[in-house]
């Protein structure tokens, strides 16, 4: 394994951030009058819970979640986004975590944020962590470049990331027997990539996630005490 390209991989919320990117935006939206106060909040955080109990249809709720930007173009989407980015991504970004991936980089590492939250929300936050290989929910787009409320490909959540990380290794030329693979997520959804790859590593765990990965002896790593 000594010779192997190593690989580092990274869930995004309650990983790498000590907040759900997707469910603040969604409440970002409500602040800034985008969406209704009350029946977003129910939706979204009926949409939350199905995601913590593992149930969660993705395609209606990125349908659900991405229907403010899609309704109010580009440009304003934007500049919602770089408000958001400002106003609760930043003040939440540790430099626990920022030496985290950067330890990787300078290691050598290939590195790459693999999320179950779409590629709107997400880019601008990757691009903070400098990790330019970002393995996001794809947005279907129409003929004019903007977002329809649908998925292209496959979802990278729950399976899925195992799907998207061999397709996106597949695109280098490499397979998992070619690499060392490192993996790090703090939730039960990302069981399927922690049981492939090479070292899980329990980051910031769920509860479920903790109790599994002190009976396996899996490296448990709590990035925001």
């Amino acid at each position: 394994m000594s010779g192997k390209q190593r690989v580092a991989l990274f869930d995004l919320d309650h990983t790498l951030l000590p907040i759900d990117s997707d469910f603040s935006w969604g409440e970002f939206t409500q602040q800034i009058g985008w969406t209704d106060k009350v029946e977003f909040k129910r939706r979204n955080d009926a949409f939350y819970a199905h995601y913590i109990a593992g149930t969660l249809d993705v395609h209606d709720y990125v349908r659900f979640a991405v229907e403010a930007v899609r309704l109010r173009g580009e440009a304003q989407a934007v500049a919602a986004h770089e408000r958001f980015m400002r106003d609760w991504i930043l003040p939440a970004v540790r430099p626990a975590a920022l030496g985290l991936v950067r330890s990787h980089q300078d290691a050598g590492d290939l590195v790459a944020i693999v999320t179950a939250t779409n590629e709107f929300v997400t880019r601008p936050i990757a691009a903070v962590f400098g990790v330019a290989e970002l393995i996001a929910v794809q947005l279907e787009r129409d003929g004019g470049g903007w977002i329809t409320g649908g998925i292209a490909g496959v979802p990278s959540m729950r399976e899925g990331k195992v799907v998207r990380v061999q397709q996106w290794l597949a695109a280098r030329g490499l397979a998992w027997d070619d690499v060392a693979t490192t993996f790090y997520s703090d939730s039960t959804n990302d069981l399927p990539l922690l049981e492939r790859v090479d070292h899980p590593v329990a980051t910031n765990p769920d509860p479920g996630l903790r109790a599994i990965a002190q009976e396996r002896g899996w490296r448990i790593l709590d990035l925001f005490q």
